[in-house]
C-alpha cells in the first residue's frame, strides 16, 4: 500500500508539473510584437529671399518689369540752382520708366551733375566722379536697357532720352545712369530710334535754357559743376 502510495503521489506530481508547462507554452504562443508607429517628422524649407534690389545684367527685363507693376510714378522733378525741372515719363517705355524711378528712389541721382551742356543741342546729367555712385553702378552691374522706340516718341524740345555708348554697342542699349534733354527748339531728329524718348518736359524751360547758357570748357563739360537732386511727385 505504500508503495501504491507512493507511485501515486509521483504521478500527480508529474501532472502538475506538465500542466504548468503547457500553461507557460500558451501564454508564450499568445504573447503578440505590437509595432508602434514612427513619428512623422515634418520637413522645414529654406527659403532664400531674395533682395528687393538684386538688379544686375542677367535680370535686368524682369526685375524692372516687376519693379515697374508696383512702382507706377510717372512724375519726377530735378531740383538744381537754376530752378527745377518737372519731367513726365512715358507708360509706353515701361522698362526706362522703371528704371529712372528705381534709381531716383534710391537717390543714385543726387548730387551728380549736368557734365555736357551743348548749347543749342542737350543737357545731359546723371555722371559723377563720387566714389559712392561709382559703388552704385557696379553693385548692380552696370547693367543696360534694351532700347524701346516708338514712333510718337520723338527727339523734340524737352525731350528726355537716355545716353548710349555708340562704339561696340549693334543693339543700341541705353545706359540707364544718364540721360539728357533736348535744348534745341527744333528738337534733335537726327537722334530718333538712335536713343530711346521716355518722358518730356512738362515745366522748367528756363532753367533748360539758363544751363545751357553757362561757360563751359573741353568736352562741353560746364567750367562749374552743375549738381542736381531727382525726387518723385507721384
Amino acid at each position: 500500500m505504500k508503495f501504491l502510495k507512493h507511485i501515486t503521489l509521483l504521478l500527480i506530481i508529474a501532472l502538475s508539473i506538465s500542466c504548468s508547462s503547457d500553461k507557460k507554452t500558451e501564454t508564450k504562443s499568445e504573447t503578440k510584437t505590437i509595432v508602434l508607429p514612427k513619428k512623422e517628422t515634418k520637413r522645414v524649407l529654406k527659403v532664400e529671399e531674395k533682395s528687393w534690389d538684386s538688379l544686375n545684367r542677367k535680370n535686368t527685363n524682369q526685375f524692372l518689369t516687376a519693379y515697374g507693376n508696383k512702382n507706377k510714378e510717372t512724375k519726377v522733378l530735378i531740383k538744381t540752382s537754376f530752378g527745377n525741372i518737372k519731367l513726365q515719363l512715358y507708360n509706353d517705355t515701361p522698362i526706362h520708366r522703371a528704371s529712372f524711378i528705381f534709381l531716383t528712389k534710391i537717390g543714385y541721382f543726387d548730387n551728380t551733375v549736368f557734365y555736357r551742356v551743348a548749347k543749342n543741342f542737350v543737357i545731359q546729367g546723371g555722371d559723377s566722379e563720387d566714389f559712392k555712385k561709382s559703388k552704385t553702378r557696379y553693385k548692380y552691374e552696370n547693367y543696360l536697357l534694351k532700347p524701346e522706340f516708338r514712333k510718337n516718341r520723338r527727339h523734340r524740345y524737352g525731350a528726355l532720352a537716355s545716353a548710349r555708348e555708340w562704339d561696340d554697342n549693334p543693339n543700341k542699349l541705353s545706359t540707364p545712369f544718364e540721360f539728357y534733354i533736348v535744348q534745341n527748339r527744333n528738337g534733335a531728329h537726327h537722334l530718333n530710334n538712335e536713343h530711346t524718348v521716355f518722358g518730356h518736359v512738362i515745366s522748367g524751360f528756363s532753367t533748360i535754357n539758363k544751363i545751357a547758357n553757362v561757360k563751359v570748357g573741353p568736352g562741353e563739360w560746364p567750367d562749374d559743376d552743375i549738381p542736381m537732386k531727382v525726387e518723385i511727385l507721384d
